[in-house]
């Protein structure tokens, strides 16, 4: 297995310096078991046990003779996230002797997290510390890490290099590494094949729209469908976003970079299940064809939307992929998008909304956060504001004239194209970072990641 750069073996580390952990539970008894200059040194520091600066402790040379971190909570996945970074650059190796000391798996996954940069542009002003792993590696913990990767490059990368084509690349990409079955319908072949509404969306840009699958696995497995949206660029359309609405728009494809993340944890770990990935990528760009408010289309289902608002395009393009979705009888049916702003007003950047059609995947699904960490917050599925999408011309509108619900309005539009008795849940995720925080980087973001792959393993794990 190939490590991430921010780690090495033994055999190929240099000097390492011993890193000792400390936090509050057993600071003090450490603290007054130190030689009294070394307690002088931590005294002139104001060192504590709560996470932030390390410090370098120097031996009788005046060199370093080991470094000392607090951290918080030894359960916290992030609970190193903040070493990479503010260690001087070299390698460290964890003292077996120290007072806190997490679970090797927890260990990789936040020192890996901590010590991410998008760097396909700009060269990182310093590399991150190194951290020696003893041991083999975790392999959950290293594929968890490179699924979040891959979600925070795919996001971050500007839509000139990550449009639906290369959205499709990706997912050939991952298809090719473990042996799974990708094909596309693109463009006109979209209509040809009934898929409308994702042709709608994407027929204004110069980047043909295409519906991109790929399966994997065992036809003896029980089937999970994953769906993904993938609007690689969101003006708006016609209903055009002003200028600080689009700025970040090329993360729209966000929820597409969860689902590809998911898809390879399922692929990478070997779960036995018969695995669909659906992409719906596109671009709503404005142009002479593009799609209209007041215009009627047709889905693959056969309900008819008339669209109230163009910038509503992200349930048009999942309701076609959900329905194929459908068509392949799945035991679970999960979703991920960058849905509706009126989500991060209600729940802010950090918690993705969860709406589930069944009691037990949403009980499951929240545990599968509550233990990863990786915090959902269910959001209901009231079915009386239905009504704000009534259509005098259709069987129903994109979206509404109010302001109202308008997370809960869209999470309801994608539940009409969902057979009943099929179970299904919908994550509204923002993908993104606004500011940085200790292995939250600023820019694009996988959430709820952790807890999509808690639930799979739980359902499904041998």
């Amino acid at each position: 297995m190939s490590l991430p750069a921010c780690f090495t073996r033994p055999e190929d580390a240099r000097e390492p310096l011993p890193l000792l952990l400390v936090d509050a539970a057993g600071f003090e008894a450490w603290r007054s078991a130190q030689p009294a200059s070394v307690q002088a040194w931590l005294k002139a520091h104001a060192f504590g046990p709560r996470a932030g600066a390390p410090l370098l402790v120097p031996g009788s040379d005046g060199q370093p003779a080991f470094a000392l971190a607090g951290i918080d909570d030894v359960r916290d996945p992030l609970a190193l996230a903040h070493l990479p970074s503010l260690l001087p650059p070299g390698d460290y190796r964890l003292a077996s002797d120290a007072p806190a000391r997490p679970a090797a798996a927890l260990v990789q996954l936040g020192w890996g997290l901590g010590a991410y940069s998008f760097s396909r542009y700009v060269k990182p002003a310093r590399a991150p510390a190194r951290l020696v792993l003893e041991a083999a590696p975790d392999a959950e913990a290293l594929a968890l890490l490179e699924a979040a990767t891959l979600v925070r490059d795919l996001v971050n990368t500007p839509t000139e290099h990550m449009g639906p084509a290369e959205l499709e690349a990706e997912a050939l990409r991952l298809a090719r590494a473990y042996g799974g079955q990708c094909r596309s319908v693109v463009g006109d072949a979209l209509t040809d094949q009934n898929f409308p509404a994702i042709h709608a969306v994407g027929r204004a840009s110069h980047r043909a729209p295409r519906l991109v699958e790929l399966n994997w696995g065992d036809d003896a497995h029980p089937r999970v469908a994953i769906v993904g949206k993938g609007v690689c660029f969101d003006t708006g359309g016609l209903d055009i976003k002003p200028a600080d609405g689009m700025r970040n728009m090329k993360k729209d494809m966000g929820g597409a970079a969860h689902a590809l993340g998911l898809a390879q944890l399922v692929m990478a770990l070997k779960l036995p299940v018969r695995l669909q990935l659906l992409l719906a990528a596109v671009e709503n760009a404005i142009g002479p064809n593009a799609f209209r408010p007041g215009e009627v289309i047709a889905t693959r289902q056969g309900l008819s939307v008339e669209i109230d608002n163009t910038d509503a395009e992200g349930r048009l393009v999942l309701c076609d992929a959900l329905t194929y979705a459908a068509e392949g009888k799945p035991a679970l049916l999960l979703d991920f998008a960058t849905l509706t702003g009126a989500a991060r007003i209600a729940l802010g950047p950090d918690l993705p909304a969860l709406y589930a059609n069944d009691e037990r995947l949403a009980t499951d699904y929240l545990a599968a956060g509550d233990a990863a960490r990786d915090p959902l917050w269910r959001m209901p599925l009231w079915r009386p504001y239905l009504s704000y999408l009534k259509s005098n011309v259709a069987d129903l509108a994109n979206s509404s004239a109010t302001r109202m619900a308008g997370s809960i309005t869209a999470a309801l539009y994608l539940e009409r194209f969902v057979p009943e008795g099929l179970a299904w849940a919908h994550v509204d995720v923002y993908a993104w970072n606004d500011s940085s925080r200790p292995g939250k980087p600023a820019g694009g973001e996988a959430q709820g990641l952790r807890a999509a792959w808690g639930l799979l393993k739980g359902r499904y794990g041998r």
